[in-house]
């Protein structure tokens, strides 16, 4: 087992197939122009499936497909049986707005897919038009409605914000139980492209379980050994929803993950600002095994523990700067895959 500074292992890696996104998200892609990675550059997919085989020689074995959307990714089906036909690949998973599950749905589980992540930040038409800049959320409420009976361990991701739809714990979390579906609260955090994050706007996690109590009475944790980045948390009916609290209490301590973008820069941390670049050795004639050496390096030396420095900054602003964005778009979140 391949393990870093602080003994965490390399086990989960988030691969990000497109850095182009069907909706502009208020906490990820708030400005109005983007500067894309050029499209010669995005690995295709049997160079993703040379990654992921040096990865799981290494240790690695839960692979969750990002974007952007990564349903836009033509013919990503096609990569998912890829992927799912490698046993060392025990969890293979994809995070998407749900926008074009409805027609994708059916495929990506007959091509082996395990499970399936929506983001839905809202349930009201005007709110998530104010979110997403698009009226897309009759397509995304389409799209859950199409995963949920194929994919068992359905989850729902909520950025949750002050002010904007903080009012609406409750509403989702009746609306994933119509599903089976576990929702996931996520504190606003200052990653990337969220140029508009301010402290006052996250709503905690102990404010989100005080928010939550008087409806449905005491809450209590479920205790499991897990690095999943989510607590999870137990209604007196039995219904299980979890908490992603990394903004004010961060899980660096057990942080496995690590990104690979699109165009193959490989990231040991959501907040780093450099990344290696595996696309540039892989394209250059490196072998597994020199590729293999490449990553081994960098993680054994991983000291990586963003979140906690984030929590420790006086004064605490967006990370990044607009203009820095534009400079570098392997800092946007829609690129590394957040």
């Amino acid at each position: 087992m391949l393990l870093d500074q602080f003994q965490r292992p390399l086990r989960n890696l988030r691969l990000s197939v497109t850095d182009r996104c069907n909706l502009r998200c208020s906490y990820c892609m708030p400005e109005q122009d983007y500067v894309w990675l050029p499209r010669q550059d995005i690995l295709q997919f049997e160079e993703i499936e040379q990654l992921v085989d040096v990865f799981a020689d290494l240790g690695v074995n839960k692979v969750r497909l990002t974007g952007g959307g990564p349903l836009l990714r033509r013919d990503l089906s096609v990569l998912v049986a890829a992927l799912a036909s490698r046993p060392r690949i025990a969890d293979l998973a994809i995070t998407t707005n749900g926008i074009l599950l409805p027609q994708h749905a059916r495929e990506l589980k007959q091509a082996g897919l395990h499970r399936v992540t929506v983001s839905l930040d809202t349930l009201r038409p005007d709110r998530f038009r104010a979110l997403t800049r698009s009226d897309e959320l009759d397509r995304v409420l389409d799209g859950i409605a199409a995963a949920a009976p194929l994919f068992p361990q359905l989850k729902l991701d909520t950025v949750v914000i002050r002010g904007t739809n903080d009012d609406e714990l409750v509403d989702l979390i009746e609306f994933g139980r119509r599903y089976n579906a576990e929702v996931r609260f996520i504190e606003y955090m200052d990653v990337g492209g969220a140029t508009h994050w301010s402290m006052d706007r996250v709503v905690t996690r102990d404010q989100m379980i005080a928010s939550l109590e008087p409806h449905y009475g005491p809450i209590t944790p479920v205790v499991e050994a897990s690095s999943a980045p989510a607590d999870r948390y137990r209604l007196p009916d039995g219904t299980t929803f979890g908490i992603i609290a990394s903004t004010t209490r961060p899980f660096c301590e057990d942080c496995d993950r690590s990104r690979l973008t699109a165009d193959g820069v490989w990231y040991l941390c959501l907040y780093a600002s450099r990344g290696t670049d595996l696309r540039a050795a892989l394209r250059g004639g490196s072998s597994a095994n020199e590729l293999a050496e490449m990553i081994r390096s960098a993680w054994t030396a991983r000291r990586d523990r963003g979140a906690e420095e984030r929590l420790a900054t006086r004064d605490r602003a967006p990370l990044i700067s607009v203009d820095t964005l534009r400079r570098d778009p392997h800092l946007e979140m829609h690129t590394r895959g957040g």
